[in-house]
């Protein structure tokens, strides 16, 4: 049960003494996570049976198994509690997020190894055939755009974001293909999994993760990303930036290496693009 979510639902039910609890609860959670039920009465200017009744509403036996379950709560992150950003003024939203993204974007540049990124480029650009796995929100979709940026250089890619799929694929694949995973929180213990069996297959493996985790663990060849949130839940994660500028690094990297290929590939596309929908040259190069 969550009790938070239970009180959103009781709260128009609540007397105000129960709301002077609940506000407590919402306002100040360490103290609450850790007082005793005279404590918490006192601080909510109410009686021990009001505290007592209030836990009972929730759905609780009563203040012991109140206090199990508020402490419960506390893994899940206490600053989902009470969630605020400092300003919803869209001047100021538009700049954090634009900030966040540059700030990204510049940590990122500074941590990168040069000699890495060479290494992985050059797998890619050799590669005879390019698996990209990625799973959730983030990680698939930067899993996706690793296809969608190498298939117009002329590489044979393909994407999944379905984890038995990416393991038949990976049963299925050859010593010269490359396997690269997506993993933001380095934790997918699937793409675990997956690089080990490409592994034990003599295939290459590289990671796009934080550095130290399972997944940067389990892989040949890791650029380690590790960068802050911050504390707003409703800001997008700014990580994602990072992420894509990274594969267009690497992307930018197989082209060069792979100049008459992809020199070819991509006037091909363009061309089609110009007859069938276009009609001249002046859209965005190279979509």
């Amino acid at each position: 049960m969550d009790i938070f979510a239970t009180l959103q639902e009781q709260r128009p039910q609540l007397s105000q003494s129960e709301q002077r609890i609940a506000d407590i609860l919402l306002d100040d959670f360490e103290f609450a996570v850790n007082a005793s039920i005279i404590e918490l009465a006192e601080r909510a200017e109410v009686s021990p049976p009001t505290v007592t009744r209030f836990c009972r509403r929730l759905g609780c036996q009563g203040f012991s198994d109140f206090k199990v379950r508020l402490a419960k709560t506390a893994y899940v992150g206490v600053r989902y509690l009470n969630p605020e950003a400092k300003s919803t003024e869209p001047v100021d939203v538009a700049a954090d997020i634009i900030t966040k993204a540059q700030n990204a974007l510049f940590m990122m540049h500074r941590a990168i190894d040069p000699g890495v990124i060479d290494t992985v480029a050059d797998r890619l650009a050799r590669a005879e055939m390019i698996y990209a796995f990625g799973s959730g929100g983030n990680s698939s979709m930067i899993a996706s755009e690793i296809q969608n940026r190498l298939f117009r250089l002329g590489s044979r890619v393909t994407v999944s974001s379905d984890h038995s799929m990416q393991l038949m694929m990976t049963a299925a694949a050859k010593p010269k293909d490359v396997i690269i995973g997506s993993s933001f929180s380095g934790r997918n213990a699937e793409l675990v999994r997956t690089f080990g069996l490409a592994r034990e297959s003599g295939i290459a493996t590289i990671a796009l993760t934080q550095s130290d985790s399972p997944v940067a663990r389990a892989a040949e060849l890791v650029i380690g990303i590790d960068l802050p949130e911050g504390e707003n839940i409703f800001r997008p994660t700014s990580t994602r930036f990072a992420y894509l500028a990274l594969v267009d690094i690497l992307a930018s990297l197989v082209a060069y290496r792979n100049r008459s290929q992809s020199m070819v590939t991509l006037r091909h596309i363009k061309q089609q693009l110009v007859e069938h929908r276009d009609g001249d040259d002046r859209q965005l190069l190279g979509d």
